[in-house]
């Protein structure tokens, strides 16, 4: 005889996206907000990819590192925002359950490769101001190679690993999954049997991504600020370096707390609404991405200086172009 309930005789193949069910009348106004963040993301993280890729003064490891950074901010956005936009406006949201375990590793996946980039980014500024003479040593085209291998290899196995427990699970009870993407625990939640192997697998993230790249992302920018803090004769110079360090933190801290939390809600039995936890999911993606372009572009001296740069040599272009030679010469004719 079998142990299992009869309800176990099958198990759901498809789901339906159901995010925010309290606003389903207002749907389409809330796909405004989607689309407007969307499209920041799109134009600024492409307007600075697009500054650092033409600018060859720009061409070192710490602005190749941001634009790596941009690319995938684009990545992880389209990888949710384009579907829960379907959903919102036509209300497409029916998913498959192999769809489902792809769009929940390639958000997580990306969501890690970006934790492993601030982290490069965190100890290649360290390397620079802390040890200046040995940077261009420890710093070079080989560690960017290393640095991309041991990236896509971490974040790669764990990642499949945690997708690979929520893909054998068995969903005999609801196919609605209350979140606007495939969120791992929002999947795993809806499972008949036991989930333990995967709240396990949500610690050993959380533990990989959060508890060991933020403990060295803040130790490093407290030695920054220790050393920057100690070289600042002016009181102003000393604000303006706090105040930088301080809003890259926050950023990263809205990345890591928000998204450790919507992450382990369920884990630890937190009582948090699900609107409130959809939101978080959206939060911890998109306003990063969206933030990212001014607090490491428009912020960044060298970067503003190439973005007026290459506009600067657009307009002398277009100028060029608009008055040829043949153009001049019967401009002079009617003078």
């Amino acid at each position: 005889m079998l142990d299992s309930p009869p309800s176990w005789n099958f198990s759901h193949d498809s789901f339906v996206l159901r995010g925010f069910p309290e606003l389903q009348r207002q749907r389409r106004l809330l796909a405004l907000p989607f689309l407007a963040s969307y499209a920041s993301v799109l134009l600024g993280n492409s307007v600075l990819v697009h500054v650092i890729r033409g600018v060859e003064r720009l061409h070192s490891p710490m602005y190749l590192l941001i634009g790596t950074l941009c690319v995938v901010d684009i990545l992880v956005a389209t990888a949710i925002v384009p579907n829960a936009l379907l959903g919102l406006l036509f209300d497409w949201n029916h998913i498959s359950l192999a769809g489902c375990l792809t769009q929940m590793f390639f958000t997580h996946f990306l969501s890690s490769v970006e934790s492993t980039l601030l982290l490069a980014m965190a100890l290649d500024r360290y390397v620079a101001i802390c040890q200046p003479l040995r940077y261009a040593d420890i710093i070079d085209s080989s560690m960017l190679v290393r640095l991309l291998l041991f990236t896509l290899i971490r974040s790669g196995s764990i990642m499949a690993a945690l997708v690979g427990l929520a893909g054998s699970l068995w969903f005999c009870d609801s196919n609605v999954i209350r979140h606007c993407y495939c969120d791992h625990m929002a999947l795993v939640s809806l499972a008949c049997d036991d989930t333990q192997k995967n709240s396990t697998a949500g610690l050993v993230v959380i533990v990989c991504f959060v508890g060991v790249d933020i403990s060295l992302i803040i130790l490093s920018y407290m030695k920054i600020l220790s050393v920057v803090l100690r070289a600042a004769a002016a009181g102003e110079e000393r604000w303006k370096a706090f105040h930088t360090c301080g809003t890259h933190l926050m950023v990263m801290m809205c990345f890591y707390l928000v998204g450790s939390v919507s992450f382990l809600s369920h884990n630890l039995h937190l009582h948090v609404p699900t609107e409130v936890n959809t939101f978080m999911g959206l939060v911890y993606i998109l306003f990063p991405a969206t933030v990212n372009p001014v607090i490491y572009g428009v912020r960044t001296k060298e970067i503003r200086k190439g973005f007026k740069r290459i506009f600067k040599l657009r307009e002398k272009k277009l100028t060029k172009t608009k008055v040829s030679p043949s153009a001049q010469s019967d401009v002079t004719c009617f003078q």
